[in-house]
């Protein structure tokens, strides 16, 4: 046991060893970038890094630590054998020449080790620390910490940024928000854009269930207390195949993701003012569905070369919706599809009257359904003789209209200028933005359920019925009063937020562009009227704190807070209050 915590300790210097050198790497520019020692110092930590996972796999006995040492030793031959593969492949060039080629393979390689380790540290803390809520707060925490350090690289932006900049972007990126008090496209280089592009893949399906999902991956199997932490973050009922199903998310996501990708490479195929059209894909896919908002194009996807590439916004459409439903309710509509089809070709397996598609589902549909068709004929009559004037065709019309109901949805793609909108479009953009997309999606908002249940609860009050019946089944008080808390605590937050900004801001800044900011941050949309790259230091802070809080849930935190202090074993008398 005594070689096995020495050997955790030398591993651990290792992991610092290869961040330094990361950081040290990407952070900094060099004249001689590829001859200069560090290249040849990534050479030496690899092979370094291979003896060392070597021996801890010969030594640990734990056959879990030795599927991880395991793991890593392939990692690190690939990487040491490509590059000897490259290097041979070029030998009558000069040294520099090699070296320039090989070095991205060591980048690349050392970042997805260090990776690996990171998730092993988050999961060895969750492993010590038994509070699911307070885990999942600080995973948001500090990668947001980690990514403002990381943005204020002096190779990420192109004239430097201020650390409050740089934590802006980074909480907005983790929290899949896309707000901005910079320009992403003229303030990072692609090595920023990449740091804020990971952030968002990170903070849109949750660090915790990237961490599951090596951990099931390596391991095969988790403890306990992983499992009461991921299926909090997924949303998934009980601790049975609480891995696979992180394992699912992560396949889901990265698999709707690349889909998505290839079909917006092949919408921008002839657009000359992308250059780097790969990059532009991956990015877009990725922010699109996180439902993050975020572009490398300046004016976003209102920029004149894509404005009317109304291919290019149903495919990001169809990507925000994804990300908006969440994987349950596309993994439940698969669970149907998949039974009929078996059913429809085997004709001996006799029907279950089985409900498949749960009560949830139907009404994260049916709300989402109703907001989409809604919205779209809302602002399509409201903006028909306004911003929609800009596109000659029906089609055209309809595509903006419908892509200015989906992108509310806390996606915050900006296809039109929302600052010529009307009053009234904007006040029912609010609206659609205060709701946000669906529970355990990357969406955020009050959630499309938390509003079905408040909706139907006043139904209900009215009619007399002391409980919800919905579809041949009963609403449970508990899932009511959660909705109900989660209303009042998202109008507090938001409804201080905008009090803040008016004190902070100078005298005459209009209430409405305060409201709709703050909106859009609590329920991390992204949408603006121009007002945050003009915020002052403490309204920045405001924002932070207001789009910190609309990602992991009040509710969420305080429940971590107060879980244990709240064993009650007895019952005060009732007593009704007055309630006009």
């Amino acid at each position: 046991m005594e070689k096995e915590s020495l050997l955790n300790y030398l591993y651990r210097f290792f992991d610092i060893i290869v961040l330094l050198f990361i950081v040290f790497d990407f952070g900094y520019d060099f004249e001689e970038n590829y001859n200069s020692p560090h290249v040849i110092g990534l050479v030496f930590l690899s092979i370094g890094l291979l003896a060392f996972n070597s021996f801890k796999f010969f030594t640990f006995k734990y056959k879990s630590n030795k599927k991880v040492a395991l793991a890593n030793m392939i990692l690190i031959t690939g990487i040491l054998l490509t590059s000897g593969m490259i290097a041979i492949t070029n030998l009558n060039f000069p040294l520099d020449y090699i070296l320039q080629k090989v070095k991205p393979v060591f980048e690349g390689g050392l970042i997805f080790y260090f990776l690996l380790r990171l998730l092993v540290l988050v999961r060895h803390i969750y492993d010590i620390y038994f509070n699911p809520a307070i885990v999942f707060v600080g995973s948001f925490m500090i990668l947001a910490l980690t990514g403002g350090f990381l943005l204020m690289l002096p190779s990420a932006t192109t004239n430097g940024i201020t650390f409050t900049n740089a934590l802006f972007t980074a909480t907005s990126a983790v929290c899949v928000t896309g707000l901005t008090v910079v320009d992403t496209s003229n303030a990072f280089t692609v090595i920023g854009q990449s740091i804020i592009l990971v952030l968002i893949q990170l903070g849109g399906i949750g660090i915790l269930t990237f961490t599951s999902f090596f951990a099931f991956f390596f391991r095969g199997s988790s403890s306990f207390k992983e499992g009461l932490n991921t299926k909090d973050f997924i949303a998934h009922e009980g601790l049975k195949d609480v891995f696979r199903a992180a394992l699912n998310v992560v396949i889901f996501t990265i698999g709707v993701e690349a889909i998505g990708a290839l079909f917006i490479y092949s919408s921008i195929i002839e657009v000359t003012n992308i250059e780097n059209k790969f990059f532009f894909s991956i990015f877009h896919s990725i922010s699109a569905f996180c439902n993050a908002g975020f572009s490398i194009l300046s004016a976003g996807l209102y920029d004149e070369a894509i404005r009317f590439d109304y291919f290019l916004q149903w495919i990001i459409m169809t990507l925000i919706v994804l990300g908006g439903l969440g994987h349950n309710i596309v993994f439940n509509f698969y669970q149907k599809i998949k039974t009929h089809v078996i059913e429809f070709f085997d004709k001996t397996i006799i029907h279950k009257k089985v409900r498949i598609i749960t009560l949830n589902t139907q009404i994260v549909i049916y709300t989402t359904l109703f907001l989409l068709v809604g919205g779209f004929i809302f602002l399509f009559i409201s903006e028909y003789n306004n911003t929609l004037l800009e596109h000659n065709s029906i089609f055209g019309k309809i595509t903006a209209a419908s892509f200015n109901a989906v992108t509310p949805r806390t996606a915050g793609f900006n296809a039109v200028d929302f600052t010529q909108m009307n009053v009234q479009s904007l006040l029912f953009i609010i609206f659609l933005m205060w709701i946000g997309g669906s529970p355990a999606s990357t969406a955020g908002g009050i959630k499309t359920s938390t509003f079905a249940l408040a909706t139907l609860n006043i139904f209900a009050v009215a009619s007399g019925k002391s409980r919800i019946q919905l579809f041949g089944r009963r609403i449970s008080s508990e899932s009511t009063s959660r909705a109900f808390a989660i209303l009042c605590i998202s109008l507090i937050t938001i409804g201080v937020s905008i009090v803040a900004l008016l004190i902070f801001e100078p005298k005459g800044t209009p209430l409405l562009t305060v409201a709709f900011e703050c909106f859009s941050a609590y329920s991390t949309v992204g949408l603006t009227l121009n007002f945050t790259p003009t915020l002052s230091e403490p309204s920045k802070y405001v924002l932070i704190a207001c789009m910190f809080i609309g990602r992991i849930g009040m509710l969420n935190l305080m429940v971590g807070l107060l879980r244990r202090l709240n064993h009650q074993f007895y019952e005060y008398p009732k007593e009704n209050i007055l309630i006009n």
